[in-house]
């Protein structure tokens, strides 16, 4: 299937692994540019993403994009003071949009400063691999910032559904609670990861079961979300997080991935 044609230059504010994602699946469309906070970040994407995006430390350098994707850390206040130098630094025309996966679109679209021309593009990881996108908006976003935000998406070779502005959209506020459910089954009964995982994949047909997907995620992501969307975040995920054991970016979660 060929992929629409658009005219937008994207730019990436982030380094992690949505942000990297995202600059490969935009690379084909024309040129991208990807900010990261240091030099150390800037290199590390750079062999992250190795398709000749440019990476720059400067955000002015982003100045000439007409859609700028924030992709930092899942935390409302870093996202603001991001989203606010954001605005300063690309055109008024410009589109500004967030991965965030839980926050409130509306007030993520205050700190931007551009409420006509801001959205939310829950991006899922692996990017490369994940066929869909939540999009949510504020209640003044202009139909042009909608169908822009659609064409992008649909030129990515993504299925964008529009949901609610409401805490975890539709995926995580249904995925959560049974993610935290299967922790505290581990809790309570004494019964290890594997076997847990292995009963959710053989008996409903999960593709993964729900311990390994936590560690997929990340522990201290995970945690961020429960509490965003007023869900008790378990003992046990908290402990983790405080040794260390972030999942399997970390190396070692539910699982020790050596």
């Amino acid at each position: 299937m060929s992929q629409p044609n658009v005219s937008e230059r994207v730019g990436i504010a982030g380094t992690g692994a949505i942000a990297c994602g995202l600059a490969r699946l935009a690379a084909p469309l024309g040129a991208v540019v990807v900010w990261a906070r240091s030099p150390e970040s800037a290199a590390r994407a750079r062999d992250e993403i190795r398709c000749g995006v440019g990476v720059t430390t400067d955000l002015a350098d982003l100045s000439g994009c007409t859609y700028v994707v924030e992709a930092v850390v899942e935390d409302a206040a870093v996202k603001g003071d991001l989203l606010r130098e954001l605005d300063a630094a690309t055109d008024d025309g410009a589109i500004l949009a967030s991965t965030t996966s839980s926050l409130s679109v509306e007030g993520l679209a205050r700190a931007a400063g551009r409420p006509d021309r801001f959205a939310a593009l829950h991006v899922f990881n692996p990017v490369e691999r994940m066929a869909l996108v939540e999009l949510a908006f504020p209640p003044a976003a202009a139909d042009a910032t909608r169908a822009r935000t659609r064409a992008l998406c649909e030129a990515l070779g993504k299925t964008p559904i529009e949901v609610p502005d409401a805490p975890g959209f539709v995926v995580n506020r249904l995925l959560f609670p049974y993610l935290f459910a299967a922790v505290r089954l581990v809790e309570e009964q004494g019964i290890e990861p594997e076997a847990v995982d292995a009963c959710m994949k053989l008996g409903a047909g999960h593709p993964t079961g729900p311990l390994k997907l936590l560690d997929y995620v990340g522990l201290d992501v995970a945690a961020a979300i429960g509490e965003s969307i007023g869900e008790t975040v378990p003992e046990r995920v908290r402990e983790l997080v405080a040794a260390g054991r972030l999942g399997r970016k970390s190396g070692a979660g539910f699982y020790d991935y050596g």
